[in-house]
């Protein structure tokens, strides 16, 4: 047994049990706010700096530096003779709680204003704008940890508590958040809401702190505490540690990408995978920590090992098992939550058996673990950048599954060849290793070959997509008869031609119904490129911007005759942004007509082109008489919030056609621009009998008395008491599969 020093103002009263548990669920609550900020921050900013894949993993990668660099900052604090951990926590806790509450205004304010900056400027400014709450939430884990190490000697076991208390909080706020505060209360209150349990959480430490302490006395008290003498060198854990990073954070990125496929890009698809791979990091944390504590380093060493031979089987399961039991509709979901859970249970083991076998349990332990702590996330900022951004782009999600499962081989092959057991174990628990590598690689080549037909069709598939583009914005499906599918929903056709219209592409042909002389026209989203190819046609366009977050849409209208042109068209200007980012960027742009055939108004970020405060930011981009004619995919709310954002309005199918001005309705204008429409050299009317007749139907079926229009006076009186569409309230992406639309 050894025998540990403890300064005099920490006496053995304040390693009772009693506070032990008082400090676990303090930081349990502690990991409740984190989440919530996470979210509604990343959220905040995404609608700043856009919610393409580079402006996303700036934020999310910022957000990771800084709890990183919190880390740091902590084991420097914890190396203190006269350590008070609780006072420390209720001083992080408020502060961190004063930070939110002014929070999404800093964000609003610093965004507006370097907006235009380029990438680089704009992740410092990212970093910067969340460092300092990032910084207070990352240094409470390490001294914590050098708090509860000092009581055991046990540094495993001390991580794996505290690693699970605060990660178990983080996974319960996601649920709740996703379930009860989105769809309900918004961003606005959530936040409120996380300042509010940091307030708690702060006085309820400071106060314990009060309580638990005693009246110091002369002399040092003593601790016995069993011996914890590292077995490895801190270079070595803090390696694997930084892979083990990657590799969790890579599978993060990949499950919940086949969750967002598999669910159609539902925000809650978000929500699921993160609360599945959040609890099954903390209880992964709280086994290992246990096992620390109750078995032998050479148990200890072989039990780990173990572990990451489990998290590579499951995750060679994931694909297969997804495919196989896609036919069960909704349910597969359920499937890839426990699957998730195993794989996240499996890698969360890892860093507290690391703590354990690399630091000694002495005055240096919080700067030990802060260290680890600190590689470990610049490992998982390593996973978002180039798993995230690179690996999605040149490999397909069943590639990914496969180099993941190598570098999880590799990570376990490292431990067992390091670890000090015997010659015959290492072969035997290497030969396992390899032999689940083996399997994985054959499971996934043989059993997951239409995953993504199986999960978009909810069955098993009889037939192969025509083509399959995946890029880190996404994956695009083109099916047999057309169908262009994005992320598993329906995003269009390939299909331009008006007298068999499979698409609604009467709606990008009624621009002259509603203005006299479209001349500069602005389109968001491209998808097929069938709706680009109408407009820059229309004989009075002469300018068309497009804006589309996913340059695969190109790769595959270069393949298709009916669309291919508009690639060459001298008229058209394709930019690869986010929408509303580049509306922001060029203020100075102005439009007559502004088009927007985007997604469904329940999907993933789908607010941010349906709010308020962006129908507020096209009225600044449209000249006078512009008009702003958007798809609401049929949502009342998206509808009314059309109404009573312009005095002038209507519905036009599930389109809503909005403006500043009176709307021309002229039906003789349309017509004759329908009578003279050229597409590629082919007129979309002809002179024939059967074509004139088929524009006489045209309109009458599109008249303004028909069920196809309905008038703003007309829409605001059927959705009274309907919830206008907010960035705050979030619309109704928190909403749809609760049926509260």
């Amino acid at each position: 047994m050894t025998t540990i020093e403890l300064p005099a103002a920490t006496t053995a009263r304040a390693f009772a049990p009693a506070c032990i548990r008082i400090l676990c669920a303090l930081f349990f609550l502690s990991g409740f706010p984190a989440l919530m900020y996470q979210l509604v921050w990343q959220r905040s900013l995404f609608r700043i700096f856009g919610v393409n894949s580079e402006s996303v993993t700036i934020v999310v990668t910022a957000f990771m530096l800084g709890l990183g660099l919190g880390s740091l900052c902590g084991g420097w604090i914890s190396r203190g003779s006269k350590l008070k951990p609780l006072l420390l926590l209720g001083v992080i806790e408020l502060a961190t709680a004063a930070f939110g509450l002014v929070s999404l205004q800093i964000f609003e304010q610093v965004g507006a204003l370097v907006a235009d900056l380029p990438l680089p400027a704009l992740a410092v400014i990212n970093l910067v704008l969340v460092l300092l709450p990032t910084l207070l939430m990352g240094a409470t884990l390490p001294i914590l940890v050098g708090y509860l190490a000092r009581t055991s000697g046990q540094i495993g076991g001390a991580v794996g508590t505290l690693y699970f208390v605060n990660t178990l909080g983080a996974a319960t706020a996601c649920i709740v958040c996703a379930m009860l505060i989105f769809p309900h209360l918004g961003m606005h209150a959530a936040i409120m809401i996380a300042a509010g349990i940091n307030i708690a959480v702060g006085l309820g430490a400071i106060a314990a702190h009060i309580l638990l302490s005693p009246a110091p006395t002369a002399e040092s008290p003593t601790l016995a505490a069993a011996p914890s003498a590292p077995i490895f060198g801190m270079g070595f854990v803090a390696l694997l540690a930084m892979a083990g990073g990657f590799i969790s954070l890579s599978y993060e990125i990949y499950l919940f990408r086949a969750i967002s496929f598999a669910s159609g890009s539902s925000s809650l698809a978000f929500a699921i995978t993160l609360y599945a791979f959040l609890s099954g990091i903390a209880v992964g944390a709280q086994r290992a920590g246990r096992s620390c504590e109750t078995l032998a380093p050479k148990d200890a060493l072989r039990q780990a090992a173990r572990e990451l031979i489990w998290a590579n089987l499951f995750g060679a399961l994931f694909l297969p098992l997804m495919t196989q039991l896609a036919w069960i509709g909704n349910g597969v979901l359920g499937v890839a939550v426990i699957m998730i859970f195993l794989i996240a249970r499996q890698w969360g083991a890892l860093l507290p058996y690391l703590s354990q076998f690399g630091i000694a349990a002495d005055a240096r332990t919080g700067q030990r673990t802060a260290l680890l702590y600190f590689v470990n996330i610049v490992g998982c900022a390593s996973g978002a950048v180039l798993t995230g951004f690179v690996l999605t782009d040149h490999f397909g999600i069943r590639q990914i599954a496969v180099i993941l499962l190598v570098g999880g081989t590799i990570c376990a092959g490292a431990l067992i060849a390091a670890g000090q057991t015997s010659r015959q174990e290492k072969i035997r628990l290497g030969g396992l290793a390899i032999a689940v590598l083996i399997f994985g690689i054959g499971a996934i080549a043989l059993l997951s070959n239409r995953l993504l037909e199986n999960l978009q069709a909810k069955t098993l598939s009889d037939h192969d997509f025509a083509e399959v583009v995946e890029t880190h914005s996404g994956i695009i499906t083109v099916d047999t008869d057309g169908t262009v599918s994005g992320n598993g929903m329906y995003d269009g056709r390939f299909n331009t031609d008006l007298k068999s219209d499979r698409n609604g592409i009467v709606r990008p042909y009624a621009l002259s119904l509603f203005h006299p002389a479209p001349r500069d026209v602005l389109m968001i989203g491209l998808s097929s490129g069938s709706w680009a190819q109408v407009i820059a046609n229309n004989p009075d366009v002469s300018s068309l911007t497009v804006v589309e977050i996913n340059r695969g849409y190109l790769e595959l209208i270069a393949k298709h005759d009916d669309v291919k042109s508009i690639l060459q068209n001298p008229k058209v200007k394709i930019v690869e942004d986010d929408g509303r980012r580049w509306l922001g960027h060029h203020p100075d742009a102005h439009f007559d007509a502004v088009i927007s055939n985007t997604t469904y108004h329940f999907r993933a970020n789908a607010t941010n082109l349906l709010s308020t405060e962006f129908l507020e930011l096209v009225k600044q981009h449209l000249k006078p008489g512009g008009i702003f004619f958007y798809n609401t995919t049929n949502s009342r709310r998206a509808q009314r919030t059309g109404c009573t954002a312009f005095p002038y309005g209507a519905r036009f199918l599930n389109h809503m056609l909005v403006s500043q001005t009176p709307i021309a309705w002229n039906y003789e204008r349309w017509r004759r621009t329908l009578e003279t429409y050229s597409i590629d050299g082919k007129r979309a009317f002809a002179s024939d009998g059967t074509d004139r007749a088929r524009l006489d139907e045209l309109m009458a079926d599109y008249r303004q008395d028909s069920t196809t229009i309905e008038s703003c006076p007309e829409l605001l009186k059927e959705t009274a008491g309907k919830t206008l569409v907010t960035d705050d309230n979030m619309g109704t992406e928190w909403r749809y599969f609760l049926h509260m639309e």
